[in-house]
């Protein structure tokens, strides 16, 4: 993304003309993934890690993320599985106020690596259970696999905004259908990124210049919405399993890939 940045006002070193054209996209990725794709997150955080480094990313888009996460509520609110969000949140703010923490304590430590083996090994259990059910046919279901992966995705959510594969993964493995899984995940990312918002306010990444940027890319958060709600209805359940799992380990490889410098 070398040579997109370019002065602005009221932004700090603003953007250029390419990289609106790119933080649009971005912008467009967001709503996709909370209406019907949320493997497609990953386009976000490459792109808007790619425009505004280090942490200051995740300040930037935890905005569009709630504009995205209200919308995919409304669209989606009658098909949310209760005992999921239940299951995974209590463990989830455990896990963001953890993440709170390490971002004070280490606020230059690489994440990629931690969160990279994660997804991976999550996207492994689940394509060992598609291919011996019977291994793993009670895991997804017991109270300890639910705390877990809702702790996980609370410190992932925290420290980059990457807790979308995650929360995917464990969707997939209780086998909800993709209403049902996308009306769950909505719910649960609304709570958890309100959440967020004062914790991430707190470390200086939510200000009057960001603001002004989600004011702006918000349109863009909305289109992407409608077209996931598209994309969803017209995929087969078989397929968006199958989708859901190739971006997790898609994201897994991108984060280890960072992690070792290859971009």
């Amino acid at each position: 993304m070398d040579g997109l940045m370019a002065p602005g006002p009221g932004m700090g070193p603003g953007l250029g003309a390419a990289a609106w054209l790119v933080a649009g996209v971005a912008a467009l990725g967001i709503g996709v993934a909370k209406s019907g794709l949320p493997g497609v997150s990953l386009l976000h955080v490459v792109l808007f890690a790619h425009l505004f480094p280090g942490l200051r990313s995740t300040g930037v888009v935890l905005p569009m993320l709630l504009v995205g996460d209200l919308g995919a509520v409304l669209m989606f609110r009658r098909e949310a599985r209760w005992e999921h969000v239940l299951r995974t949140l209590p463990p989830a703010v455990v896990g963001v106020a953890s993440g709170w923490g390490c971002m004070r304590a280490w606020p230059r430590l690489d994440w990629n690596p931690v969160l990279g083996g994660i997804v991976l090994a999550l996207a492994l259990m689940q394509v060992a259970r598609n291919m011996r059910p019977e291994w793993w046919s009670r895991v997804p279901h017991g109270r300890v696999f639910a705390v877990s992966v809702g702790f996980v995705a609370g410190v992932t959510t925290m420290v980059a905004n990457a807790a979308g594969p995650v929360m995917a993964l464990y969707l997939l493995a209780v086998s909800l259908p993709k209403d049902a899984f996308v009306g769950t995940a909505a719910w649960f990312f609304l709570a958890i990124n309100a959440l967020k918002l004062p914790f991430s306010a707190g470390l200086g990444l939510v200000d009057g210049g960001s603001l002004a940027l989600n004011a702006v890319l918000a349109p863009a958060v909305v289109a992407g919405l409608f077209l996931g709600r598209w994309l969803t209805a017209r995929i087969p359940q078989r397929g968006f399993d199958h989708l859901v799992l190739a971006f997790a380990i898609a994201a897994s490889a991108k984060f280890l890939l960072a992690s070792a410098g290859l971009r």
